[in-house]
């Protein structure tokens, strides 16, 4: 009896693999069509991650707290303790469900945020909206599951970096947004861009055809995004409070303690939400490589606004020239991040995604090292800002094409998943490290602090040798002999 019932499970995985009739096997109108609507999701999830960061002050200012942190990564470490539960509930369900459930809680979330009538009942919503950090990794397992080998390591390049192209304007709509309305008509266009996606999904994608078998371990998800976001919290809030404060102190003492609590069970139980024993080399190499570049990007590109704002006539060794110039800075890197996914996906079906990975960390480490040297000349900061920004749209794209081709097919939303957790952990850690540096390295300027260049320039430097330690890890997972999966459209033997 156990036998038939472990072969009628076996089968459950192997047969849910989509057949060639199923799968987009080359471009038409309709996988456009597919495409963009996947595209608006991401759209969707980048107002929700980065538009409020523009009406930061008038947020802190309505509600009369100058808790930033909270307001401004509360999204982000929501997206952690979602991420697990529903990478694995697109395994067993069906992805295109979750998204949309994933899209309409967080056109929910919107909503309380937009009539929160305290910070409380606004971070209880900015929770709520985190589930749009799983929406972009669901959107990159349904483009595995629906596409055939040949196109879907391009079609995930366009999908994850395509929306990146209204990073170049999206500051100036929501800042003109928020003068005339108000912040919370950031919350509105939130709300709006959610409905609207959930609908366009749930009409125009079909529902992926792959499913696993088993169960959803809810409590082992509940225990693992909940010890992920403790600790990330504690990373996100420490600098600010003190490492040694006894509020980050808790979180990072309970965090460590949730994940021990799931850990040890997840090596017992037959059907873990993510099975830790049996994750391969590759996908190990390939996490790797991803949080530690991740990291390094982020935290290089966000120092572009901090050494915008500095003259170079304050003397104080770094600075650009502000006046007409600040547009194209900040314009430079999301297209870069367009240029460098769609090419990477392309790239990919040629020479593979781990050869393709290596190069977008490499072409990383050259933009950091000149960023290092043109932090006081506008043109080369704008050309390696650029260079930075393809950089991280190859990273983006190799990564989640890297995972999913040495994974199961029924396995692609805990896999996308882990790629996703392993891109807030990179950012907030590295995030971390550099207000570390900025912080212990002040000067004092006309009786105020402000950050030094010995702050600015140690900080890229970490951010470089980052970039090594990634390129280090590729090189080795390029010469692994590991078979492309997804190019010869074989069942890998586990994650």
């Amino acid at each position: 009896m156990r036998a038939r019932l472990a072969m009628r499970g076996m089968r459950s995985t192997r047969d849910s693999r989509p057949s060639a009739a199923e799968q987009h096997t080359s471009w038409s109108g309709r996988l456009a069509r597919r495409v963009a609507v996947l595209m608006l999701v991401n759209v969707m999830v980048d107002t929700v991650i980065g538009a409020p960061l523009l009406v930061l002050p008038d947020m802190l200012d309505h509600f009369g707290t100058d808790q930033a942190a909270w307001l401004n990564a509360s999204a982000m470490l929501a997206g952690a303790m979602w991420a697990p539960l529903l990478g694995r509930s697109a395994d067993l369900y069906g992805t295109r469900r979750v998204l949309v459930t994933t899209l309409l809680m967080c056109c929910a979330g919107a909503l309380v945020c937009l009539v929160a009538p305290n910070i409380w009942v606004f971070i209880t919503g900015r929770l709520l909206q985190g589930a749009a950090v799983a929406a972009m990794f669901l959107t990159v397992a349904l483009v595995r599951q629906l596409c055939a080998p040949g196109i879907a390591m391009t079609a995930v390049g366009v999908v994850t970096s395509g929306s990146a192209i209204l990073g170049a304007v999206s500051p100036f709509f929501f800042a003109a947004l928020a003068e005339e309305f108000g912040f919370r008509s950031v919350f509105v266009v939130s709300a709006v861009l959610a409905a609207v996606a959930a609908a366009c999904v749930r009409r125009l994608i079909p529902e992926s055809p792959t499913r696993a078998g088993g169960r959803l371990d809810i409590a082992g998800a509940v225990l693992l995004g909940g010890g992920l976001a403790a600790v990330l919290s504690y990373v996100s809030l420490g600098s600010q409070y003190g490492w040694f404060a006894a509020g980050p102190l808790a979180l990072l003492i309970g965090g460590g303690a949730v994940l021990a609590r799931w850990a040890v069970p997840a090596r017992r139980i037959p059907e873990p939400v993510i099975d830790i024993r049996n994750v391969s080399r590759p996908l190990a190499l390939t996490l790797l490589v991803v949080v530690l570049s991740t990291g390094a990007y982020q935290s290089t590109l966000q120092l572009l606004s901090l050494i915008a704002d500095v003259a170079p006539a304050d003397g104080l060794g770094y600075g650009l020239p502000a006046q007409g110039t600040l547009g194209p800075l900040f314009a430079a890197p999301s297209v870069g991040i367009m240029a460098g996914g769609a090419l990477a996906g392309w790239l990919a079906t040629r020479i593979g995604p781990a050869p393709t990975l290596a190069g977008g960390v490499a072409i990383g480490t050259v933009a950091t090292i000149g960023m290092y040297l043109s932090i006081s000349h506008f043109y080369a900061a704008l050309v390696f800002a650029g260079l930075l920004g393809f950089a991280a749209g190859a990273i983006v794209t190799s990564g989640f094409n890297m995972a999913t081709s040495v994974a199961p097919v029924a396995s692609q939303g805990v896999v996308t998943g882990l790629v996703q957790v392993m891109l807030a952990v990179g950012s907030v850690l590295m995030n971390m490290v550099g207000t570390a540096v900025l912080t212990s390295t002040t000067v004092v300027v006309g009786g105020e602090e402000t950050n030094s260049a010995t702050g600015v320039h140690t900080c890229i430097a970490i951010a470089a040798v980052a970039f090594v330690a990634a390129m280090l890890a590729a090189t080795i997972l390029t010469r692994l002999r590991q078979p492309l999966t997804v190019l010869h459209n074989k069942e890998p033997p586990g994650l």
